[in-house]
């Protein structure tokens, strides 16, 4: 097992453009915009930034061998002390903002989204009275015994797991994918509620922290439209439109999705809430199934296709572009005269505008008769506080032929 080095304190100057983005609040700064360092830091060092005219401090990160994004910023403006302090008012202000949502019959919510909320590389979510803590950096190891008791404390939890990203499931780590970090974990199959339907998830077993919150609004949304109607459901993974919409009325609900692991789990949340409409799966590539789907003429009151991101690098951006018009027609083809289409994206490499001009484009070119009526962004515990920390947007649009 590793020792874990106490974090040092690195000196560093900034290249001018990106001290300037760095006092505009940005979080990020990448290895070739650092101009002088005093000596090599290991994961987690706390990098002090010194302003190139006067020599004060204006900012501290985290530093990051491992990635190019080579120092995670903390905090912004004049010296600060990190330590248990720091991180428990952070702590403290993220629980504040979430507590509107927990007046709504709802207790799965995101209490740290990363850089927006000042823990760059670093997801809690959490679930009823279980918290997921994941990371996608190792500069929060050295930390994470001052930060677990304020987000025990802040979400009043009774058991906090740990999930690492896979460039950190490393042999040598004291710390591992899984780990209890606080509390008993007894079963991983989590329930809790959102708006009052009823939801099972994996904390340990499902992809990222076991469930997808973000798009909460939506699924309310969905799920008060869809009393009497017929409702597909395109890359649902375990579920959360489908079962909105079956809690709602919905008559027939179809779940697509590549994995049958989730849509037993959709199968599973479905049956936790009472309902009385027919619910089918249909498991394998979504754009296979959708052509089917048309091939058989089959046709939807409301269309809901919220698809993985197709852009995780620049380098995917086109053949992105590509597949999200793609599907917007293969869903305007399936959504019934005067139904509801509903298109999403959580490629942050693909502006919202972008993507709603696919839609537009795509719509003229197939002469699809439309309406937008509406466009979502993120929900209160999901905020934005600079350009690249955006990523999820939603389209309402009726289609009319």
């Amino acid at each position: 097992m590793s020792v874990m080095l106490k974090p040092k304190s690195l000196a560093i100057k900034l290249k001018p453009s990106a001290e300037r983005l760095v006092k505009q609040g940005h979080p990020w700064i990448f290895s070739d915009s650092i101009d002088k360092i005093n000596k090599e830091g290991n994961a987690g060092d706390l990098a002090i930034l010194f302003d190139n005219r006067n020599n004060q401090v204006f900012g501290i990160g985290l530093f990051d061998p491992d990635s190019p994004i080579r120092i995670k910023v903390i905090h912004h403006g004049g010296p600060a002390k990190i330590d248990s302090d720091f991180f428990q008012e952070k702590i403290r202000k993220a629980g504040e903002l979430r507590k509107p949502l927990l007046q709504t019959s709802t207790n799965a919510y995101r209490l740290i989204f990363g850089e927006n909320d000042g823990f760059p590389g670093m997801i809690v979510d959490i679930y009823n009275k279980s918290g997921v803590l994941k990371l996608y950096s190792s500069v929060w190891f050295p930390y994470l015994e001052e930060i677990i008791p304020s987000i025990v404390k802040t979400a009043d939890l009774e058991s906090l797991v740990l999930r690492l990203s896979r460039n950190l499931q490393k042999e040598d780590l004291d710390f591992k994918e899984g780990q209890i970090l606080f509390g008993k974990l007894e079963n991983s199959g989590i329930i809790f509620e959102e708006y009052g339907v009823q939801f099972k998830t994996d904390i340990l077993l499902g992809h990222k922290t076991g469930f997808f919150l973000d798009h909460r609004d939506n699924r309310k949304t969905i799920g008060n439209l869809s009393k009497g109607k017929t409702v597909l459901d395109v890359f649902s993974y375990s579920g959360g439109f489908s079962v909105h919409a079956l809690a709602g009325g919905a008559k027939e609900v179809t779940s697509v999705d590549f994995s049958g692991q989730t849509l037993k789990l959709a199968e599973e949340s479905a049956r936790l809430n009472p309902h009385q409409g027919r619910h089918q799966t249909k498991e394998g590539d979504a754009f296979v199934i959708l052509r089917d789907l048309i091939k058989q003429k089959k046709k939807f009151n409301i269309v809901i296709i919220d698809p993985p991101s197709f852009a995780k690098s620049q380098k995917e951006v086109e053949i992105a572009k590509k597949k999200y018009g793609e599907l917007a027609i293969l869903g305007a083809r399936l959504t019934r005269k005067n139904g509801l289409l509903l298109l999403a994206s959580c490629s942050s490499r693909i502006i919202s505008d972008d993507f709603f001009s696919i839609h537009q484009e795509e719509f003229e070119k197939n002469k699809v008769s439309y309406e937008l009526e509406n466009t979502t962004f993120h929900d209160i515990d999901h905020p934005v506080t600079f350009p690249e920390g955006a990523y999820l947007k939603s389209a309402y649009y009726r289609i009319f032929n």
